[in-house]
């Protein structure tokens, strides 16, 4: 067994995929490589629920309040020190090749890469459908471009092109372009660092490779795209009565198990052809989950169910380690640590997502969007959670909750939190622990003094 840093280095991450599209009850994964030559984390939680705030974790190791990358703040901690910083400095060229543009430079996630590849970039412009562009029309930044004199002469934007990925699958492309990049470093004995990021799960799911609806029924077309409008637009969130009504949501929430099923099998063989007999790591995870169909949630910025939070992660490692199966709970965020450890990164402090520690206790964060000012005050709330002996504990609105965590093997129903009685403080009653008790309290502080600091 080698005990050298990886030659290539190469993570990639699912944007949106729940735990459950991966693991369905009693089902084959349709993964077999990733399967027997790769470690399984089980029980591993997001800190966050959309996009960028959960890359930033995977990218910092930090929790949402420490990189500050959040639906309020919108970019990442000047001071924060990313994994691609860390494995340059370890001797690795670093690329993000991805699918979504909350991981690019407009963020600050492009921190210590050479060099940001975006899809829409790399593939030749198609034009879009009407279907496509009436669900693009629901965001108003892409209505100003469309009705802009530029895009009426047909000089689309950037921001248009991007739009592009929720409705074309490019994984295919972006698997041929990390290739060429790692065997173009691999023939001048140099090492590489590839990140990925695949919107095929991401909503509005593809089912095909283009957009496609999942009936073929003309007015359950025009429902579902209805549906798929109003999600996209979030209406509902300064307007009552204009959320999605629960059976539509399951329905859009099938779609990624189809979106899941179109991709598996050749991300399977692409992480085979680039981890079989070489020494290179690979990581293949989600950023997080997605809500749509449990509990009515639609609020895609602020929730913490566990459906939006679990994701699956799976470790083929560079150095023959045994396959197995980790059931500890522990967090996503952990892969920053564990990553720059294999590269050679030694100041981490005991972190790693292999550990079952005080760290590993997942601890999740949202903060409330304000869409266009216009934000009811019902869903104007940020969120605490975090997972202890088999719960899940809600701060929210000054208030304590709890719920179950979700069997997902029995295929049971996500349980709702319940409000704790006036004075509860689940960290000082329950928890016994004084370690793990001083370690939820310090970033329960430091979420609410961050809480504190957007909203003044």
């Amino acid at each position: 067994m080698s005990h050298s840093k990886p030659r290539n280095i190469v993570l990639i991450v699912a944007d949106s995929l729940r735990y459950d599209s991966v693991y369905r009850n009693g089902q084959d994964l349709g993964v077999p490589y990733m399967q027997d030559k790769g470690t399984q984390f089980v029980n591993a939680s997001s800190p966050a629920c959309w996009t960028l705030p959960a890359t930033a974790s995977i990218f910092t190791g930090q929790l949402p309040h420490g990189h500050q990358a959040t639906t309020q703040t919108r970019e990442l901690n000047r001071d924060s020190i990313t994994l691609a910083q860390i494995l340059k400095q370890q001797g690795y060229h670093t690329y993000q090749i991805t699918s979504n543009i909350a991981t690019s430079e407009i963020f600050g996630l492009d921190r210590g890469f050479d060099k940001v590849f975006k899809t829409w970039e790399l593939a030749e412009k198609k034009g879009l459908k009407l279907s496509q562009l009436f669900v693009l029309l629901g965001k108003h930044r892409i209505r100003k471009k469309i009705f802009s004199k530029d895009a009426i002469s047909y000089k689309l934007s950037s921001d248009i092109r991007a739009a592009s990925v929720w409705f074309r699958s490019y994984y295919k492309l972006m698997f041929d372009h990390a290739h060429k990049l790692m065997q173009d470093h691999e023939k001048k004995g140099e090492k590489a660092f590839v990140f990925i990021n695949l919107m095929e799960t991401h909503f509005p799911y593809h089912i095909d490779k283009e957009f496609k609806f999942s009936s073929k029924n003309p007015l359950k077309k025009l429902s579902e795209l209805r549906t798929l409008f109003n999600i996209v637009n979030q209406t509902f969130l300064a307007k009552d009565n204009y959320k999605p009504k629960a059976e539509k949501l399951k329905q859009i929430k099938t779609r990624q198990s189809k979106a899941w099923d179109l991709i598996k099998e050749d991300l399977d063989e692409f992480v085979r052809s680039i981890h079989e007999d070489k020494e290179n790591l690979v990581i293949f995870t989600s950023d997080h989950g997605e809500n749509f169909g449990d509990q009515d949630w639609v609020y895609h910025f602020s929730n913490v169910t566990d459906a939006c939070t679990r994701v699956p992660i799976f470790w083929m490692d560079h150095n023959g380690i045994v396959p197995s199966t980790k059931d500890h709970k522990t967090s996503s965020r952990l892969l920053f640590h564990t990553i720059a450890k294999r590269a050679g990164y030694q100041n981490l402090n005991g972190h790693d997502i292999f550990d079952n520690n005080v760290y590993s206790i997942p601890i999740s964060q949202s903060y409330w969007y304000n869409h266009h000012a216009k934000t009811l005050d019902k869903y104007r709330y940020n969120q605490f959670c975090f997972h202890y002996d088999g719960m899940r504990y809600l701060k929210k609105n000054g208030s304590w909750a709890a719920a179950a965590s979700t069997a997902y093997k029995s295929g049971e129903d996500e349980l709702p939190f319940e409000t704790l009685a006036k004075g509860t403080n689940p960290i000082e009653e329950i928890v016994k622990d004084a370690e793990v008790k001083k370690y939820l309290q310090k970033n329960l502080n430091n979420f609410l003094d961050f809480e504190k600091g957007i909203e003044s």
